[in-house]
C-alpha cells in the first residue's frame, strides 16, 4: 500500500473585498504533524498550486513551533491539483478546512473526481471543518451524490452563526450535506467530534483537527 497522504488545501482568499480567508493553519499544521509522525510522506495540492492563503484569524491561535515552522513551509510550495492525480499513488486524502474552501472546493473537476475515486476503491477520504465542502460537488459513478447515505461531520449552522459568516457563504455546510443525502451528526459548538463512516472520515471543527488525523492513522494501519 501507498505510504503516501495527499492533503488538498484551498487556493481562494478572500470572503469578500478586504475580507481574508484561506486554510485554517491549525487544520492543516496538526494532521501534517500527526501523519508525519505516523511515518506517512505527504503531497500537499491546491487547485492553483504555490502558495495557498492563509486566514489571518488562524495565525493569532496558531502554536508556533518546529511543526508549524514545516507545515508552513509545505503551504508555501503546493502543487497544483491535475488530471494526472489518481487514487492508486496515495494512501488517503485529507482535506482541511478554512472558509476558503467554500468556495473553490465544491466545483473543482479534480476534486470531485479524487473523492469519488477514493470513496468507489474504498481508499481512505478525511475532511475537518469546512473540508467536508469537497464532499458537495463530487458524484458517484451511479450518478449519486458522494455523500448520499453517509454519516458525517462538519462546520454546524450553529457554529458558522456563531463566528457570523453565515451570510457570507454561497451556502451553509451542514444544510447543503443534508441537502444532497447526507446525516450531519452534529456535536456541541466547538466540541472535538470525529465521525468515522467506512473509510469516509470526518471532524466538526478546528477543535477536532488532531482527532480526525488520529482517526485516520488507525484505518490505515488497520488496512495495511
Amino acid at each position: 500500500m501507498s505510504q503516501t497522504i495527499l492533503m488538498v488545501v484551498t487556493s481562494h482568499g478572500e470572503i469578500a473585498p478586504g475580507q481574508a480567508t484561506g486554510v485554517w493553519f491549525d487544520e492543516f499544521a496538526e494532521p501534517y504533524d500527526r501523519f508525519r509522525r505516523a511515518g506517512f510522506e505527504i503531497k500537499v495540492a491546491s487547485p492553483r498550486g504555490g502558495p495557498v492563503p492563509l486566514d489571518p484569524k488562524s495565525l493569532e491561535a496558531s502554536h508556533p513551533g518546529a511543526a508549524a515552522v514545516a507545515a508552513q513551509e509545505a503551504l508555501d510550495d503546493t502543487i497544483a491539483l491535475d488530471g494526472g492525480m489518481h487514487h492508486d499513488a496515495y494512501a488517503a486524502i485529507f482535506f482541511p478546512g478554512g472558509h476558503g474552501t467554500m468556495f473553490d472546493l465544491p466545483e473543482n473537476p479534480h476534486v470531485q473526481r479524487l473523492v469519488a475515486e477514493f470513496l468507489e476503491h474504498d481508499k481512505v477520504v478525511g475532511a475537518v471543518c469546512h473540508g467536508p465542502a469537497c464532499l458537495v460537488g463530487a458524484m458517484l459513478a451511479d450518478g449519486s451524490s458522494a455523500v448520499k447515505g453517509r454519516k458525517v461531520a462538519a462546520f454546524t449552522n450553529s457554529e458558522e452563526k456563531a463566528v457570523q459568516l453565515d451570510r457570507a457563504m454561497p451556502f451553509l455546510l451542514q444544510d447543503k450535506l443534508q441537502e444532497l443525502g447526507g446525516t450531519v451528526d452534529a456535536a456541541e459548538d466547538w466540541a472535538d467530534h470525529v465521525v468515522v463512516d467506512g473509510k469516509l472520515v470526518t471532524g466538526q471543527n478546528p477543535q477536532s483537527s488532531r482527532s480526525v488525523a488520529d482517526a485516520i492513522v488507525r484505518l490505515l494501519r488497520e488496512s495495511a
